[in-house]
């Protein structure tokens, strides 16, 4: 069997017995004689082998095994941790190797060493390596539903916490920067690998799992209105503005001041009172949406009307830079600057503090997210028999269908690191075990399965049944409910089909779709759609003969046909604004939209 061979891709021969080629190929490497950087791939549904020594190639190391036992032995890690030998000298001796994506098609790799078997080919150097860096940080991971892990893997990109130490420094889009973050009581061998207790994104809190008057139904949970005062989960806001001078042509050019009332697309009076004198506000300001943090005036584009070219007069327009809507907080710094060209650059930050409320998103990493569905007060919350009171009551029923028992595992391991007073190792496969943990609660003065007496803190009632009690790191991530909230009665429209825009940030509404509407319609309600739909509502003269759109010439103050003229019947028709744009886009189309016009029922 001829078998061709492919060095870098390139055609350099043939071979008729693959097996022996490929082996003598991995011979060579491992003793010296080829380099470490060759890797030999056998494609067995083409019936071709590629040799790759390019650079670009991703390679990881495994251990490499022959006759069913692993090359890589005891007596070499303890070498290792003498010192004797080095991770390059496993390497040079073919007892470690490095494989790239194509050499592991061929490769049949163990994950333990117990299950390592005469056809494996290699064994991993740590379970560990089947996670991705967040999906490591997850204690207890492998105690979870795989989907449960991936989402973890997500929450813990999103959480609030300090991302870079020198924040105040710089002016990002986006950032947000919680007040007073901890490093987790539960870690993995991980959390000190890529130095998380710099930068930590969340806080160790008391968790009661439990069912409380049912506003922690679902995934929602409830908040301790007590710990939110006590600052929990507080964080700030930074959001930049930024403004340039530019220079047009002709010599016209931006300026940063304050507008003058003749400027067109001039605004309120009150949002310019934020302004100092140089037109830029001042920091510490307190500003609310749509004021104006640097105040621009700029050159009229192109359309002026005629006076103005007549008599040479410029009149500027207002390009000001403001808040954004929905928006306000603090001006916490005003930059001054140029840019690349020599422009004037304003640069403003603007703080905004945010409390925890109502539909704010909470995460943990066992993947259980959930938004605040109560806030209760401190006194209305139960409290246990040593008066420890939750900050979070989470919903019992969240864990069964989910199967996240690696997070009733970390409630466990959280509370026996903060009653000891010590960071408890929860590393995927070779964490402290449940029994360990047991055993050390028990010693420690507390029922070994983690649940306690608790008692009603509205009635002082003792509750009937035992509450799992426990500590846990939570996030706060960035999706805050302030922020998605999305209203509006009258706003701006768009210039073409006259509909509202889309949008919180352009002050849109919320789409109202066909299936919304076939909503409305099942329920009998259709004259509310009456006002859903009539956004664009516009009268249109329709001649009655040829059933075509009329001209409402307003100057001459006469409505007729274009084709028929004068002499026929125009009917004031109401319609979509939308209908008659698609009418005009057909007669664009050279189609002959006719409109038949009946009596009005």
């Amino acid at each position: 069997m001829k078998v061709d061979v492919f060095l870098n891709d390139r055609y350099i021969g043939y071979v008729e017995n693959p097996e022996v080629f490929i082996h003598h190929i991995r011979e060579a490497r491992r003793k010296g004689k080829l380099p470490k950087e060759l890797n030999v791939w056998w494609r067995k549904d083409t019936n071709e082998i590629y040799l790759y020594t390019t650079e670009g190639r991703l390679r990881r190391p495994l251990i490499v095994v022959k006759d069913g036992k692993p090359l890589l032995t005891k007596e070499h890690i303890e070498k290792l941790k003498k010192g004797e030998i080095t991770w390059d000298w496993l390497v040079e001796n073919g007892i470690v190797e490095y494989l790239d994506a194509g050499e592991e098609e061929n490769a049949y790799i163990a994950l333990w060493p117990h299950e390592v078997k005469k056809d494996h080919t290699h064994l991993e150097l740590t379970p560990l390596v089947i996670f991705g860096t967040e999906a490591a940080l997850v204690p207890y991971i492998e105690y979870n539903k795989g989907d449960r892990g991936l989402i973890a893997a997500k929450l813990v990109r999103q959480g609030i916490g300090i991302y870079l130490l020198n924040y105040p420094l710089r002016l990002d889009t986006d950032t947000h920067i919680l007040h007073y973050p901890q490093v987790p009581i539960v870690k993995t061998s991980f959390y000190d690998l890529i130095n998380y207790d710099v930068h930590p994104t969340g806080q160790n809190v008391i968790v009661a799992v439990a069912a409380y008057e049912g506003y922690n139904m679902d995934d929602a949970i409830i908040l301790n209105r007590g710990s939110i005062e006590r600052a929990l989960f507080r964080s700030h806001f930074f959001r930049p503005y930024e403004a340039i001078e530019l220079r047009y042509t002709g010599g016209l050019e931006d300026r940063i001041e304050i507008p003058s009332e003749d400027t067109r697309r001039f605004r309120r009076a009150e949002d310019y009172e934020k302004l100092d004198i140089d037109g830029i506000v001042s920091p510490e300001e307190y500003v609310k949406s749509h004021q104006v943090l640097i105040g621009r005036t700029s050159p009229p584009r192109f359309l002026v009307p005629l006076e103005e070219l007549r008599y040479g007069v410029s009149v500027r327009r207002d390009t000001s830079v403001s808040v954004r809507h929905g928006e306000e907080g603090y001006v916490d710094k005003v930059i001054l600057t140029e840019n690349i060209e020599g422009r004037k650059m304003v640069k403003v930050l603007v703080r905004t503090e945010e409390i925890v409320e109502l539909g704010d998103k909470f995460g943990d990493r066992a993947g259980q997210k959930g938004v605040t569905g109560m806030i209760l007060p401190h006194y209305d919350m139960p409290f246990t028999a040593n008066g420890i009171v939750p900050d979070i009551i989470f919903s019992p029923h969240s864990i069964p269908t989910r199967a996240t028992i690696g997070y009733l595992l970390e409630l466990l391991a959280g509370k026996v690191g903060a009653l000891a007073g010590r960071f408890v190792d929860g590393t995927p496969f070779y964490g402290e075990t449940e029994e360990d943990l047991r055993k050390e609660l028990k010693k420690l003065g507390f029922r070994d399965t983690g649940v306690e007496t608790m008692y009603n803190g509205e009635t002082g009632e003792e509750f009937k049944v035992r509450i799992f009690v426990g500590s846990k790191y939570y996030f706060k991530l960035k999706y805050l409910s302030h922020k998605k909230i999305q209203a509006r009665a009258r706003g701006p429209i768009q210039l073409l089909t006259r509909q509202p825009t889309g949008g919180k940030s352009k002050e849109g509404g919320l789409k109202f779709g066909e299936m919304e509407k076939d909503c409305l319609l099942g329920h009998g309600a259709s004259l509310t759609l009456y006002e859903r739909f009539s956004s664009d509502k516009v009268l249109v003269p329709v001649c009655k003969k040829c059933g075509l759109v009329a001209i409402n010439d307003k100057i001459r103050k006469k409505v007729y046909c274009p084709v028929h003229g004068e002499d026929t019947e125009i009917v004031w028709v109401e319609m979509s604004y939308a209908f008659k744009l698609f009418l005009d886009e057909l007669k664009a189309l050279c189609i002959y939209p006719r409109l038949k016009i009946g009596p009005k029922e």
